[in-house]
């Protein structure tokens, strides 16, 4: 976003060249895959916004290299790189226990800090605006954001990393409130045999997929390459993730249409496997998809990141290993036709913030506030002692210094940024519809 603005004619022109440089390969593959995303994309601002993860990063290239807060250690920190109100929600961790946390690690990487938390106050202005807020309110909940970041960061930075950590709880049925602990109920009114009865059948005694919607029937060619890559992709799960060998069997596999914002066109299988026992309402579900190159990849040059992922699949995974505190014991990596991909259980505990109820200003601003708190909480799980050589050192402590030599400005930055680029996300929504709707985006 350069200070002189550009014509809506230019904004238009650079809009198609991000989205070509991101989406080109992929659209071309799957047009119609890209015609359901965008649809989704043109029906409000915000959901523009979640698609555009590529435009973000170009803009917030543009605007600056490096800024304030960020020197050597502070700029190279894994980051969730599409952080935004809607990525966060419910998950059963390693231990069974119910967590809200961030979620959707599919664009994580390493790379400044900012970006994550200018990422985050910009969807909230967007949030505010949608609910009618003032500008004086929105700026109020990004203030509110950035100084529960803050206060939780250095918590964790003075009681010496995950350490401390203990004496701050995730956010759990016994510590959640509000919207958070609504969406862990929500999550623990769920069960493994709901998801199930939804995807599946039984025929001849034993557990299928069943021919619902989105469920592609594979060749025997295809469904080959896909248990192949099963095969790896087992030799990358933790020792201690499975107690019981028959949980490798697989019953079943399928392809699948229909996934994500952010995952139009990326090949994606669903595979079903035994569980725990022979009971059929404990199989599982896990989801093999292609994983993509991350939007702020494009504009983080440190060639000693490249090169400590093996492919996008291996990135996403160490990358969520790394951020998420006990995750899901089922996820790990692969290849198939020489692409990444990322495999992970599809969860019947997985519950999102659902924005769409929660309108009063105070329950809004706490609920903001938690968000702040739990990004600071990944922001600090991911450093020297998270098993990766790739940031070594204290994230929080370099985060927490960076902070304490400008307090005051911190907030203010974000403010700023939440307003600026909130406007500019809404505009450019409706000059993304313009295009779709008159057919100027290539390919479509």
């Amino acid at each position: 976003m350069s200070v002189t603005q550009p014509t809506v004619e230019e904004r238009g022109e650079q809009i198609l060249s991000v989205f070509g440089t991101a989406f080109g390969e992929l659209l071309a593959a799957d047009p119609a895959a890209f015609r359901v995303k965008f649809r989704k994309m043109a029906a409000s601002a915000f959901a523009f916004y979640r698609g555009t993860a590529c435009l973000f990063y170009a803009d917030l290239d543009q605007e600056q290299r490096g800024g304030p807060y960020l020197d050597e250690r502070t700029s190279r920190v894994w980051i969730h790189g599409d952080l935004h109100a809607e990525n966060f929600g419910t998950y059963m961790d390693a231990n069974g226990r119910l967590i809200f946390n961030v979620n959707d690690f599919d664009e994580a990487y390493v790379g400044p800090f900012t970006w994550d938390l200018k990422r985050l106050s910009a969807s909230l202005a967007l949030i505010g605006y949608t609910k009618a807020l003032s500008d004086e309110q929105i700026t109020e909940l990004v203030l509110i954001c950035a100084a529960a970041y803050r206060e939780r960061i250095h918590a964790l930075a003075s009681g010496g990393g995950r350490g401390g950590a203990a004496e701050l709880p995730p956010f759990t049925l016994d510590t959640a409130q509000g919207p958070l602990l609504d969406a862990l109920r929500v999550a623990r009114s769920l069960t493994r045999f709901g998801l199930l009865e939804s995807m599946t059948e039984i025929r001849d005694f034993e557990r299928r997929f069943g021919s619902g919607a989105g469920t592609v029937e594979l060749d025997a060619a295809t469904r080959y390459k896909v248990l192949a890559a099963f095969d790896g992709y087992l030799e990358t799960l933790p020792e201690s993730s499975l107690a019981r060998p028959d949980s490798y069997r697989v019953k079943d596999v399928v392809g699948r249409r229909g996934i994500g914002i952010g995952s139009a066109g990326l090949p994606s299988y669903n595979i079903l496997l035994e569980g725990n026992s022979d009971a059929l309402e404990n199989d599982v579900v896990i989801y093999m998809k292609q994983a993509q190159t991350p939007a702020v990849s494009r504009h983080v040059t440190d060639p000693a990141v490249r090169a400590y992922f093996r492919h996008e699949g291996h990135r996403t995974v160490i990358s969520q290993r790394a951020l998420q505190a006990h995750a899901d014991p089922w996820l790990g990596w692969t290849e198939l036709d020489g692409a990444g991909q990322l495999v992970a259980e599809v969860s019947p505990y997985a519950v999102d913030l659902d924005w769409s109820d929660i309108d009063d200003p105070e329950e809004i601003a706490a609920t903001v506030a938690d968000l702040g708190r739990a990004t600071a909480t990944m922001h600090a799980a991911a450093d020297d002692e998270s098993g990766h050589s790739l940031v070594p050192f204290s994230t929080e402590r370099a985060i927490d210094a960076a902070i304490a030599a400008d307090e005051e400005g911190f907030g203010a930055l974000l403010v700023d940024f939440a307003h600026r680029y909130g406007a500019r996300a809404r505009a450019d929504h409706q000059i993304f519809v313009d295009l779709f709707r008159n057919g100027r985006i290539p390919g479509l």
